[in-house]
């Protein structure tokens, strides 16, 4: 009979990290198990979603008469008691207790509402629900951290304390189990040593789910922090972009405030109405035809510099790609690289040419002009700039590769007709994705990365 008992808790410590693991795999799971604040009809899925594996191991444990180890009930109302509250606990003592009742075991739910109630009054005592997660099974390691905390100020460990709490209550079970073993369900034995590993079994049973749902808790507070940096990232590549514009574009004002202020004038217009739209959107993403009416007035205000006669702008656009969602001002870093490093030189000026079209389910999008080209030009290494393509370009490949990791491209080349071609192919967002917020997106992104 022990060897049938030791077999059974081996078993068991097998059966809770079992559910454990197989519970917090949803995601609607997550939120209600690691959620501080929830509400009646929360804290009832939860003890609903837990109880349901643990209360079938009771009809488990009676349908096959031998396999015991289904029966974790005990364990299962402690973690909700002190994972969920008093109102978890007794929810829990009542879903679990209702299939051990029907089969005779009369005393299981008195004992389970005791067990629900008293671990769920010493939550309460926990102050930081740190402590709750960080619960160890061994003894050793937990009368240690009791001892360094309680010597130089004395006060109650709640780790101890619900150490004692778990060894106090299934000694009381221990004890109705002898005294009546036909209405509640415990494991017997005289041996001392194999009481000594029942009790060490319930410990673990109770400290193996939480630790695997504090390891969960952990990768999902990192992976949150890991979404929070990449926006943090995103916005400060985003607003590195606008100074580098204002700065240029304000430098073509002061040049024609003393020989043509009418011109100036209306440059300033233009000007103020690219600032108000960039005070208004501060989207992470936009559909491609907002970017280009961007570009449209950011180009008004070059060809008012260079001229009419030597600055032309051309536009060849599919438009099924002028819905697809595309980094904000994306194209006017490389719109202004074209002119000022490709166009600039040129005494007689040039042109430049935008397109976009749609391939499968990718965004193909070309800025190529007539200029004098670069040197060394070729695939472009994100986020690193070729020759001299300047910040903005540099600027240009960071963002994409915070956004869609190895999933975008950024190439630059020489024109085969001279001058310099920009293409850019990433995945395919459509417009009507922008209502789910830049932040879906991101996280979207962000797992492109990290694949």
């Amino acid at each position: 009979m022990d060897k049938l008992i030791l077999i059974t808790l081996l078993i068991k410590l097998g059966v809770a990290a079992a559910i454990a693991s197989a519970l917090v795999r949803s995601r609607e799971y997550q939120q209600l198990l690691f959620s501080e604040a929830r509400t009646i009809r929360q804290t009832f899925y939860l003890v609903l979603f837990t109880c349901m594996p643990f209360a079938l191991g009771v009809v488990v444990r009676h349908s096959t008469q031998n396999f015991l180890a289904a029966d974790l009930t005990f364990e299962c109302i402690m973690l909700m008691g002190v994972v969920g509250g008093r109102f978890a606990g007794v929810l829990a003592a009542i879903f679990c207790a209702l299939p051990a009742v029907l089969y005779g075991e009369y005393l299981s739910l008195p004992f389970n509402l005791f067990v629900g109630f008293v671990s769920g009054i010493l939550r309460r005592f926990a102050n930081d629900p740190e402590l709750i997660w960080s619960f160890s099974p061994f003894v050793d390691l937990s009368v240690y951290r009791w001892i360094r905390k309680v010597v130089p100020r004395p006060k109650i460990d709640w780790q101890i304390a619900f150490f004692a709490l778990i060894v106090m209550l299934e000694a009381i079970r221990f004890e109705l189990g002898q005294w009546f073993p036909r209405y509640i369900f415990s494991l017997n034995s005289s041996n001392p040593w194999v009481v000594v590993a029942i009790f060490a079994g319930v410990l673990m049973c109770v400290g193996i789910p939480l630790k695997i749902w504090d390891n969960t808790r952990i990768a999902i507070k990192l992976e949150e922090q890991e979404r929070l940096l990449l926006q943090a990232r995103m916005e400060a590549l985003q607003n590195q972009i606008n100074p580098h514009f204002l700065f240029n574009t304000l430098n073509s004002i002061s040049s024609l405030v003393r020989f043509d202020p009418d011109t100036a004038r209306v440059m300033i217009v233009k000007l103020a109405n690219i600032l108000r739209r960039l005070l208004k959107k501060t989207d992470a993403f936009v559909p491609l035809h907002e970017d280009i009416n961007f570009i449209d007035d950011y180009l008004d205000i070059e060809v008012v510099r260079f001229g009419r006669d030597k600055l032309k702008v051309i536009k060849e656009l599919d438009p099924a790609s002028l819905d697809v969602l595309v980094p904000s001002m994306m194209l006017q870093p490389l719109v202004e690289n074209s002119i000022k490093h490709g166009l600039s030189p040129k005494v007689e000026g040039g042109s430049i040419t935008l397109r976009s079209r749609v391939d499968g389910d990718r965004l193909l999008v070309e800025v190529e002009d007539d200029g004098v080209g670069i040197s060394g030009a070729g695939f472009l290494e994100i986020p690193t700039g070729v020759g001299g393509t300047g910040i903005g370009m540099a600027n240009v490949a960071e963002r994409l590769k915070v956004l869609f990791g190895e999933t975008a491209r950024l190439v630059v080349n020489n024109s085969p007709t001279g001058g310099t071609l920009v293409q850019i192919s990433l995945p395919m967002y459509q417009a009507h994705d922008v209502a789910q917020g830049a932040a879906g997106i991101l996280q979207e992104a962000r797992s492109n990365t990290l694949r």
